[in-house]
C-alpha cells in the first residue's frame, strides 16, 4: 500500500535509514527522529507546492496497530503541461527479493499517469547509476525501456548512469501492468492514516 508519509513513520524511517546500501544508493543521512521528522515535512512540502509527491511503501495487512513501512516511492519534477516526470524509490533491507519495489513503482506509475495524465504527462523517467544493478532490474521488471546512457555529472552523479523511460498514449502505459487496485489520492491534499491510499497489486 502506498501512502503520504506522516509523522508518525518518522521512528521506522530512521531505523530504515541505518543500512548501507540505503545509505549509499539514496543519501540518506538520518540519524534521529528529528532527523526523520525533518524529513517527512520536506515530504509534504512537496505535496503542498505540487511539484514533488512522496509515498510510504507499506504492508498490506496490518501488523499490531501499525503497517510495516517498507519503502518510498516519488513521483518528482511535476507541472502542469510538462510532458515528462521522475521518479525514485527505495527499499528497506528487511523488504527486498520480496517484489516489494516493482509492485510499488507500478502503482505509483499508475497513478502519476491516472491524475497528471490529463494536464499532459506522458512520460516517467527513472535514473540510476551505473553500479546499481538491482534498479536496472526493477526498471525492467516493471516494463521501463533502457533509454540512453547518462554521463557522470560529480560530485552527487560520480559515475555513468542509466536513463530508463515508461510513455503513456493517453489510453494506458505501454507495456505497463493491470492497473493498481485503491483510489488515487488527491494531489493536492495529503492523505491521513489510509486515507487516499494506493493499492499495489
Amino acid at each position: 500500500m502506498l501512502r503520504p508519509w506522516l509523522p508518525a513513520d518518522a521512528p521506522a524511517l530512521v531505523e530504515a535509514c541505518q543500512d548501507p546500501a540505503l545509505r549509499r544508493w539514496a543519501s540518506l543521512p538520518l540519524s534521529d527522529e528529528a532527523d526523520g521528522l525533518r524529513w517527512v515535512e520536506s515530504q509534504r512540502q512537496g505535496w503542498t507546492s505540487g511539484d514533488r509527491f512522496s509515498f510510504a511503501v507499506l504492508e498490506a495487512q496490518h501488523l499490531g496497530t501499525h503497517r510495516q513501512l517498507l519503502g518510498h516511492v516519488a513521483l518528482k519534477a511535476v507541472a502542469r503541461g510538462k510532458p515528462s516526470a521522475e521518479v525514485g524509490y527505495w527499499t528497506a533491507a528487511h523488504a527486498r527479493g520480496r517484489g516489494v519495489a516493482p509492485r510499488a513503482l507500478q502503482a505509483l506509475a499508475d497513478w502519476a499517469f491516472h491524475t497528471f495524465g490529463a494536464h499532459g504527462l506522458r512520460r516517467l523517467e527513472l535514473l540510476h547509476q551505473l553500479d546499481n544493478q538491482a534498479s536496472c532490474r526493477v526498471a525492467e521488471k516493471t516494463r521501463f525501456s533502457f533509454d540512453r546512457v547518462l554521463p557522470a555529472a560529480p560530485p552527487a552523479f560520480p559515475l555513468d548512469g542509466h536513463l530508463h523511460v515508461l510513455c503513456w498514449d493517453g489510453a494506458r502505459a505501454r507495456g505497463v501492468l493491470p492497473r493498481a487496485s485503491g483510489r488515487p489520492a488527491d494531489p493536492g491534499r495529503p492523505a491521513h492514516d489510509d486515507a487516499g491510499a494506493v493499492g499495489m497489486a
